[in-house]
């Protein structure tokens, strides 16, 4: 009994591993579900072919072969002609004689306040205590200063009264004589540009930003150049750069080489190298333009006099030019005793004479410093700086 029951169960597990077998057969050999809808392909880009350009969007349409401009045969790319731009051409300035003369009447048409008024007041039939002290009033008003207008006036009370009657013409010529006293007609108002044998004249330019410094050095080449001296120009105010850059176009305009350094350095290394390029030039002279922050006067000592010691290595310094502003009457005053203090002041270049400034500054100043007025600014143009011409200076302001 238990004999069949086992040949039972093995022939029931036969049967059942024969079925599996079967099936997983025929599932293998059943085809793939086919998708539902057809995928989209995409083409790759068609590779260019040897000797053409792939397409891309253009602007303008394709050119030929023939409409193509080719370089000469056997040329390179390194032959093709490059522009160059031409260099900046040089100004010929106006020549320095007589320049004052010509800009006689704009001094005049800002300046004869002063000449005018004292004129009048002196004109009166009367020139009792209270008309003094009006002509005295005008006189500090135009920035004389105390100590000149009270020796003026002094003066023209003891000659108004030994002249008794008084003509237009008699007062004109005797308020020019007094006005020429204080000017002064005696002191070297030339700028020194005579340097040695081997070593070019040096003139070192000072004064406060604002006064118009750099420009007047660009000018003062003008002034130079228009009388024959060859120039080089120093930008030793490093710690501006548009400083140095105003002063190269200065140069570059009437031919003159300008030396600088990198913003910030040293001022007294561009000062030497200037110095070093005006004699390997041959140059006649070299205009060092300074820096002019006044910060401390302790700084603006130990600056301007190290500039000066490394300049003199090469030889003397003939010039320190003190640039005042005309307009800033006394406050120009107080500048111009700091520099005075830090270094040895040989003359002094106003500008802006011909604005709202009075004449009298040019006798305020000379009296504070005991150094005379050289150069006066009378405009913006580029030849509006003249040598100082007391006689012609006097007479505009008078209106002679």
């Amino acid at each position: 009994m238990e004999i069949v029951i086992l040949a039972v169960v093995i022939a029931v597990v036969v049967i059942g591993a024969i079925s599996g077998l079967v099936i997983g057969t025929r599932r293998r050999k059943q085809p793939p579900e086919k998708p539902t809808s057809t995928p989209t392909i995409t083409a790759p880009p068609a590779e260019p072919r040897v000797g053409e350009e792939p397409e891309t969007g253009r602007e303008e349409p394709r050119r030929t072969i023939e409409e193509v401009d080719l370089p000469p045969s056997g040329a390179t790319v390194a032959e093709a002609p490059v522009e160059v731009a031409p260099p900046p051409a040089i100004e010929v300035p106006e020549p320095t004689a007589g320049r004052l003369v010509r800009l006689r009447a704009r001094l005049s048409r800002s300046q004869n306040t002063l000449g005018k008024g004292l004129l009048t007041l002196l004109s009166r039939e009367h020139l009792d205590e209270e008309t003094w002290e009006e002509i005295e009033d005008t006189l500090l008003t135009a920035d004389v200063g105390v100590t000149p207008t009270q020796e003026l006036v002094e003066r023209l009370r003891e000659r108004v009264k030994v002249l008794g009657t008084r003509s237009p013409e008699e007062l004109r010529v005797l308020l020019r004589e007094e006005l020429l006293k204080l000017v002064g007609t005696e002191q070297d108002r030339g700028v020194r540009t005579e340097g040695g044998l081997d070593v070019p004249a040096t003139v070192m330019v000072v004064g406060v930003n604002g006064t118009g410094k750099t420009t007047t050095t660009g000018k003062l080449a003008r002034v130079l150049v228009a009388d024959g001296r060859s120039v080089v120009l120093g930008a030793a105010d490093t710690f501006r750069a548009a400083a140095a850059d105003q002063l190269q176009t200065w140069g570059e305009r009437v031919g003159a080489r300008t030396v600088r350094g990198p913003e910030g350095g040293d001022p007294a290394s561009v000062a030497f190298d200037s110095v070093k390029e005006g004699i390997a030039e041959g140059a006649d002279v070299v205009l060092i333009d300074t820096a002019g922050r006044l910060h401390t006067k302790a700084g603006l000592m130990d600056e301007l006099g190290k500039v000066k010691r490394v300049v003199e290595k090469h030889g003397p310094l003939d010039e320190v030019l003190l640039v005042l502003d005309a307009t800033t009457g006394q406050n120009g005053l107080v500048q111009a005793r700091v520099f005075a203090e830090v270094v040895d002041i040989t003359g002094i270049v106003l500008t802006k004479l011909d604005g709202t400034a009075k004449g009298g500054i040019v006798i305020a100043v000379q009296r504070e410093l005991g150094v005379p007025v050289k150069l006066i600014g009378l405009g913006e143009g580029a030849d509006d700086l003249a040598p100082f011409e007391p006689e012609a200076f006097v007479d505009a302001l008078i209106g002679g």
